[in-house]
């Protein structure tokens, strides 16, 4: 059961002012480039019916980004993925610099791959560069086991990950109890 500390909202155009701060960091323009580029394609999914964008929250603090969409939408820029069922989705997304390494990450994209699954998704797949050590490791704990590495659309190589609700290797919602995105550095737990 998904810890009730977290919860997902519908993103709208007001909170592009909170991604255009969260995407200014190095770490977060080493993954995700250009802000400017980004806000402007987010900007656009909007009002695309068949994208699904939120905003994960902690409490009452912002804590991250998720969006979805369905695999064969767009197999050209995810050919990577257009193996798998028909229905299945692919998430991506990023947390607020501030809590990166508590384990927020993998607690809130498990919540938002449960309510996939919920709504009817047969999988729900995440791809990201296999050198985003960090964020595979979280995706690893939130239950994403590795299918393999392949090309995505731009040719650039990404680690798919398929999703299983059953497979939890460690008790991230313990984790990441007590993190308060806004309070000093995290609680280290033996």
């Amino acid at each position: 059961m998904p810890d009730p500390s977290y919860s997902l909202r519908p993103m709208t155009a007001a909170d592009l002012v909170l991604l255009a701060e969260w995407l200014r960091g190095p770490e977060h323009i080493r993954w995700w480039g250009d802000p400017a580029e980004w806000l402007a394609s987010k900007t656009e999914d909007l009002d695309e019916p068949l994208m699904d964008l939120r905003i994960a929250y902690f409490g009452a603090d912002p804590i991250g980004y998720l969006q979805s969409y369905p695999v064969h939408a767009w197999s050209e820029g995810a050919p990577n993925l257009v193996d798998q069922p028909p229905g299945s989705m692919a998430i991506d997304c990023f947390v607020a610099p501030q809590i990166i390494g508590q384990g927020h990450g993998s607690a809130m994209v498990r919540l938002y791959a449960l309510s996939l699954l919920a709504n009817g998704a047969p999988a729900v797949l995440i791809d990201p560069d296999p050198s985003n050590e960090r964020a595979v490791r979280a995706y690893r704990r939130a239950g994403f086991r590795d299918l393999g590495l392949r090309p995505d659309g731009e040719g650039d190589m990404t680690l798919v990950m398929r999703f299983d609700p059953a497979s939890r290797p460690t008790d991230i919602d313990m984790a990441a109890r007590g993190n308060a995105p806004s309070g000093g550095p995290p609680e280290r737990r033996p």
